[in-house]
């Protein structure tokens, strides 16, 4: 199976996210568009948690997002009707654009433009990257593989701090060449995209059978997929009949998923995870990093990222993803509980951090970045898109990526404003919101691991809670290859 460039869409997805969190710390960019960030930022007298409050910045920060999360239900009826190697191809050709825009950018317009494009890009990427992994992997694999998507976000951030690492020295032009590099990855990317083959799934769902039985037999090496087969085209058959998916999504039968579809993505930004990575270089300079130190944490934050999503993609079809979930979330509360009361105590208005305290926050936060990574980073993506029957599962995937953009958009706009009003207690509120997400996980959640992607609405009518919403199933009893589901799973 040739995932390659479905790998490269989310790798090029994440480089302009975290390219943007280091070209914001450097004095040329400042300088030229936001000149009071500037000098706040060089200004002594300024409180060490305000220098970059700045609305403008933020703006420029969140648009990005917000354009993503407009386009990404622009996409789903692309996805649905033209397949999710057209969404990919889609999006591919909008980094292109937006990377163009913002390396030649002479004002803000053109700046603004250019992240605007890179948010559609993202809409579009995001919405089909998923499916696509999913639709395409054996179900025994389907959690490794598609953490491929969480392995090339993580390459995606690590490859962008160490570009911002290094044109930082390159002044005063250096930011044009971390925000035009995104063009490479985009490049492959469309490129890519026109030589995948186009899942299974959704060739059958738009008529093309044969042709789907035979990429179906190729990418499982075998020609015995009959009851896979049928499983897909029983779905498509169903699918077809639905004229409004985003409607029928929200039928009782669907509650669950829809749940899932809007708690798992909301959790994952709300680990605060995104404020961390986007603002690692900022928010180190903050707490009295010099320019060049703050870039090199961040860019270590991003290495760890890389090596823990190996250990995710090791484990979870071993493990399952309750497992991962549920320790990952514990890690990241202890990281940020400590990390607050370390700056409570070392850090403030004018107080700076030693050296040792220093070194302590960036392992703290190289921890957290580690449990992220092999929970929530991966599976805050593979869940959703594993668990809705073909007929609303790109309606599904949309809504997914949205919730996902919208709280992403919400928190890259107030995140400067509550870690200056917030300042030390901006990690107890995130640590609130993962102790409730881990709670959530342990009580509704149940483990999707090796349950075949098309039989996954099943497993909803043996958890505790779940069956006590859905409604009865016809026939009255379970299919019995789902009947040793445990309680919890």
């Amino acid at each position: 199976m040739n995932n390659h460039s479905a790998q490269a869409s989310v790798y090029v997805s994440t480089t302009p996210i975290t390219i943007t969190g280091g070209v914001t710390s450097m004095d040329p960019f400042l300088e030229k568009f936001f000149p009071v960030v500037y000098r706040k930022k060089n200004s002594k007298s300024q409180n060490n948690y305000c220098k970059y409050n700045n609305q403008g910045l933020a703006a420029f920060t969140s648009s990005l997002y917000l354009a993503g999360l407009l386009a990404s239900f622009v996409a789903s009826p692309v996805t649905r009707k033209y397949g999710r190697r057209a969404s990919i191809i889609c999006g591919g050709i909008c980094f292109l654009v937006g990377a163009s825009l913002n390396a030649g950018a002479v004002n803000m317009a053109m700046l603004l433009l250019g992240r605007i494009m890179l948010g559609v890009g993202i809409g579009f990427v995001d919405q089909a990257v998923p499916l696509y992994l999913s639709e395409m992997a054996p179900a025994h694999l389907r959690g490794g593989l598609n953490m491929m998507f969480q392995l090339a976000t993580t390459l995606g951030i690590f490859t962008a701090n160490m570009i911002n690492y290094g044109t930082e020295k390159i002044r005063p032009w250096g930011w044009r060449i971390s925000v035009g590099l995104v063009a490479v990855p985009a490049f492959s990317m469309t490129v890519g995209g026109c030589f995948l083959p186009e899942t299974p799934n959704s060739l059958i769902e738009q008529g093309h059978v044969h042709k789907g039985r035979h990429v179906l037999e190729r990418i499982r090496g075998t020609k015995q997929v009959d009851a896979e087969f049928q499983d897909i085209v029983e779905a498509s058959e169903l699918a077809n009949s639905i004229e409004h998916p985003f409607r029928n999504i929200l039928e009782r039968r669907n509650w669950p998923q829809l749940v899932m579809a809007i708690c798992m993505p909301a959790f994952q930004i709300l680990t605060g995870i995104n404020s961390i990575l986007f603002y690692a270089p900022v928010l180190f300079q903050s707490m009295g990093f010099g320019g060049n130190a703050s870039l090199y944490s961040s860019v270590m934050t991003g290495a760890v990222l890389v090596a823990s999503t190996l250990v995710s993609i090791a484990t979870v079809d071993k493990w399952g993803r309750r497992v991962l979930l549920i320790i990952g979330g514990i890690q990241m509360v202890l990281c940020q509980i400590i990390v607050a009361i370390i700056l409570s105590l070392k850090f403030g208005d004018e107080k700076q951090l030693s050296k040792d305290y220093s070194i302590v926050v960036v392992v703290l936060f190289c921890l957290f970045v580690a449990a992220f990574g092999w929970s929530w980073g991966p599976l805050g993506w593979t869940v959703p898109s594993e668990i809705f029957p073909l007929e609303t599962r790109s309606a599904g995937q949309s809504i997914t990526v949205a919730v996902n953009l919208f709280l992403t958009f919400a928190i890259a706009q107030s995140f400067l404003t509550l870690l200056c009003s917030f300042k030390f207690g901006i990690f107890l509120f995130f640590a609130g919101w993962i102790t409730l997400m881990t709670l959530f996980v342990y009580f509704f959640l149940p483990e999707t691991k090796g349950v075949p992607i098309e039989e996954m609405v099943l497993l909803w009518r043996k958890h505790w809670f779940w069956k006590k919403v859905m409604p009865p199933i016809e026939g009255g009893e379970l299919p019995t290859e789902l009947s040793d589901i445990r309680e919890f799973s």
